[in-house]
């Protein structure tokens, strides 16, 4: 069975990123593919914070571009954040861009091309026992009943010129902490009663958050919410490390 990779929130740190995917065989010193019938899962939030998140991007859609079967990307709430920004700069995504560590040199960097991959990355995706989403959040359910209505919503709302719309998908997709509640296993059995799969992966919520660690000390992911609930995201924004998972 080919290997089955995962990960999430690079926020700009590309040498981290081409170094964990290298170390790991999935690409050569150049960016090439490498990695043969293995599987990529990309889990949003590729820009933003860190120092180069154009030069993510542009890695990213490269290796999509060498295998479009095997690298898989989903849209987080940077990158809806990014496109608010980019195409309503005088709106409220203007300060909450800022705030959350928009670079301009992003922004000027980014061509339309690039937005218009962004506008169309899925929302959700699975692997039939797996369900891949960028957060922690039942706000999924609000977009639809399957993985294909809530996709076809998003695309949708990114793809207008509706403001409030394209905020409403950046507030949804930044809400988080669903299945750490109290309720949370009942939360993430429903999603997956919806969606499909076995075990919810997501990134988005810093694993640190979830044990109450610091990032730092954080050095693999964790199960939760009955085993139901997989977090990848060390933390590499905030000190912690850039996980690459691979998945049993």
């Amino acid at each position: 069975m080919a290997d089955t990779y995962v990960v999430s929130d690079v926020h700009g740190h590309l040498a981290d990123l081409h170094g964990e995917l290298e170390t790991a065989g999935l690409v050569d010193a150049e960016g090439r593919w490498t990695g043969d019938d293995a599987t990529l899962w990309i889990l949003g939030d590729l820009t933003d914070r860190g120092p180069d998140g154009i030069g993510v991007i542009r890695l990213v859609r490269s290796l999509q571009e060498q295998v479009p079967q095997q690298v898989r990307v989903l849209l987080g709430n940077h990158e809806a954040l990014m496109i608010g920004y980019r195409l309503f700069p005088d709106s409220r995504f203007s300060e909450v861009w800022f705030i959350n560590g928009g670079h301009e040199s992003d922004q000027e960097a980014l061509t339309d091309d690039d937005l218009a991959w962004l506008r169309a990355l899925p929302a959700m995706a699975s692997d039939g026992r797996r369900l891949f989403v960028h957060s922690d959040t039942t706000d999924y359910l609000e977009w639809g009943s399957s993985l294909d209505e809530v996709n076809a919503t998003v695309q949708r709302l990114l793809g207008g010129d509706d403001a409030d719309e394209h905020f409403s998908v950046f507030a949804g997709l930044t809400s988080r902490y669903d299945f750490a509640r109290e309720d949370g296993a009942e939360a993430a059995a429903r999603m997956l009663e919806t969606f499909g799969g076995e075990t919810i992966v997501h990134g988005h919520s810093i694993i640190g958050t979830l044990v109450d660690k610091p990032s730092y000390a954080i050095d693999g992911p964790i199960t939760y919410a009955d085993g139901r609930v997989v977090a990848i995201d060390g933390g590499r924004y905030d000190g912690g490390p850039l996980l690459l998972v691979r998945l049993p």
